[in-house]
């Protein structure tokens, strides 16, 4: 009995809600997610545990979505209120993992242990099993795979009675399952950019109006500074969802001289909208009491009904100067796994690991201006190789290309500086085998046996490099392999000169980065 609920039965139990490659592609097809009955669904599986919307906003949340950088932003916001109130819980939602699905549950900035884990997935499991009455008849006994992830979260923190939640969105913002907290403290979006298009539309218009859907009544709204035609859009979803101010965050100008937790100067962005969604927070009414001590005594705009014009939240307010030594610290001391982050490696001395889950256009873009400043730079005369993947849906060439632009140009054009180039799969292991928590059924098997996504992913690189380099330039060796294992043995393997140093970039997929660092044995 023990074993049937353990932490790895959970995670087999967990898996068996995915969906799989044929509904996804379904889903693509069609154009449609039917998003409006999976959020009646959603609320129906909350009351059947026990919850209602209602019971959510005692989680007292703060609310993030974007394109890029909403799980650096969330990470920034959970260390600057941890390092604010240390003595508050911090609850903390993210999707998706690197190694261990309880990554996605944090307490204070830490995993929940496999043992809670364990024991609040079966609760919910349980609940679920012991009201299978569903309204719908076609309504799944028990949500898919995020949304029971989602729900999960809810419940352990709701019992951890947690502080504070920073919540970040899986995808989009209207239709996503965190999206049925009816009251948050405080709302933010990240830069936008053009992904998951079959859900959430093909243009940024498109794409900031399913974004914007999570701005409430009666809450702040906040955006990042980005192009007008984006920010237009969130600004009219605020108006129509009556939240009680939209305020555009600029860049803190004193960012740029801290040394952020996180690399990269796209950072900067992330961390001044984590800052003014802290100062929004700590200077709202509903502040928690757990935060009197920081809590900011600050006159809230008037309400939308009050005025015909959207007020902001004042500039000296999301945005103070000069900084205190409390949210330097905590900017300092953010960390989050997989993203521009840099790794020795264990068993090879020489060599070092750059990892990124970049698998957009833009975070492509800000990935290798950040490995041209951390690895070229450094180390001009490195042998380098490129692990790369993404999505079946997502142009590979386009993808590559920016990866390639972001990096130093030569006379000749695009600068490749590798030797070595991967595309592999993401199974975990040479087996054709995924580590348990990082097993997915999103992948047709003729897909990963052909490996038709990879050589189509050669393919591009081949094009892209005919076009830019000169003849005599030396060209990489490319390498199309089945699975994560081979890969890192791959780069592992290569023979330097003494002396030499190794480096290899990992990037297109957070899936990639996790199974990398899981075989790599890399430090979250």
């Amino acid at each position: 009995m023990a074993t049937s609920r353990s932490y790895s039965a959970a995670i087999d139990a967990l898996n068996s809600l995915q969906s799989n490659a044929a509904v996804i592609d379904a889903i693509r097809k069609s154009g449609t997610t039917n998003g409006e009955a999976q959020m009646v669904e959603g609320v129906e599986y909350l009351k059947r545990i026990g919850y209602l919307p209602s019971d959510l906003n005692r989680l007292n949340v703060l609310h993030i979505t974007g394109t890029k950088g909403k799980g650096s932003t969330s990470a920034f916001t959970s260390s600057l209120l941890t390092t604010i109130s240390p003595t508050a819980k911090i609850g903390l939602y993210t999707s998706p993992h690197m190694v261990a699905v309880r990554e996605r549950i944090r307490i204070d900035g830490k995993p929940i242990e496999e043992e809670l884990f364990a024991k609040y997935f079966w609760e919910v499991w349980d609940k679920l099993e012991a009201d299978p009455q569903r309204a719908n008849a076609l309504t799944a006994e028990k949500p898919a795979y995020f949304r029971y992830l989602t729900i999960m979260a809810f419940h352990v923190f709701l019992q951890e009675k947690v502080d504070a939640t920073i919540l970040e969105v899986g995808v989009g913002g209207t239709y996503d399952s965190t999206n049925v907290v009816p009251q948050p403290i405080v709302t933010g979006i990240c830069p936008l950019g053009i992904d998951h298009v079959f859900v959430l539309g093909k243009t940024i218009p498109e794409i900031a109006h399913q974004k914007g859907g999570i701005y409430k009544p009666d809450v702040p709204a906040l955006a990042i500074e980005q192009p007008s035609e984006g920010l237009d859009v969130l600004k009219a979803r605020a108006t129509e969802l009556k939240a009680s101010s939209f305020t555009v965050v600029p860049e803190h100008p004193e960012v740029k001289g801290i040394k952020l937790g996180l690399a990269g100067t796209h950072q900067r962005s992330n961390a001044s909208l984590a800052l003014a969604l802290v100062q929004a927070f700590l200077s709202s009414p509903r502040v928690p009491s757990a935060f009197s001590s920081a809590s900011i005594d600050s006159p809230h705009p008037t309400s939308l009904a009050e005025s015909t014009e959207l007020p902001s939240l004042p500039l000296d307010l999301i945005s103070p100067s000069p900084l205190s030594s409390k949210i330097v610290q905590g900017l300092e001391k953010t960390r989050w796994p997989g993203r521009c982050q840099t790794a020795k490696d264990e068993e090879v001395k020489e060599l070092t690991w750059f990892l990124d889950g970049a698998h957009t256009v833009e975070s492509l873009k800000c990935c290798g201006e950040w490995f041209a400043g951390e690895a070229l730079s450094s180390s001009p005369k490195a042998s380098r190789t490129l692990v790369f993947n993404c999505t079946s849906g997502r142009s590979g060439l386009s993808l590559l290309g920016t990866l390639l632009e972001s990096l130093p140009s030569s006379s000749s054009g695009l600068f490749q500086p590798f030797d070595h180039v991967i595309f592999c799969t993401n199974t975990t292991y040479s087996s054709g085998v995924s580590k348990g928590d990082l097993t997915s059924n999103a992948y047709h098997a003729h897909e990963l046996e052909s490996l038709s996504l990879q050589h189509e992913l050669a393919a591009a690189w081949k094009e892209l490099n005919s076009k830019s380099t000169e003849p005599s330039a030396p060209q990489a060796q490319i390498h199309v392999l089945s699975s994560i294992q081979e890969a890192v043995e791959c780069v592992r393997s290569y023979k330097v000169d003494a002396g030499t140093e190794k480096q290899a970039l990992v990037t297109g997929s957070l899936h990639l980065v996790g199974g990398a660092m899981a075989v790599a044995n890399l430090p979250l």
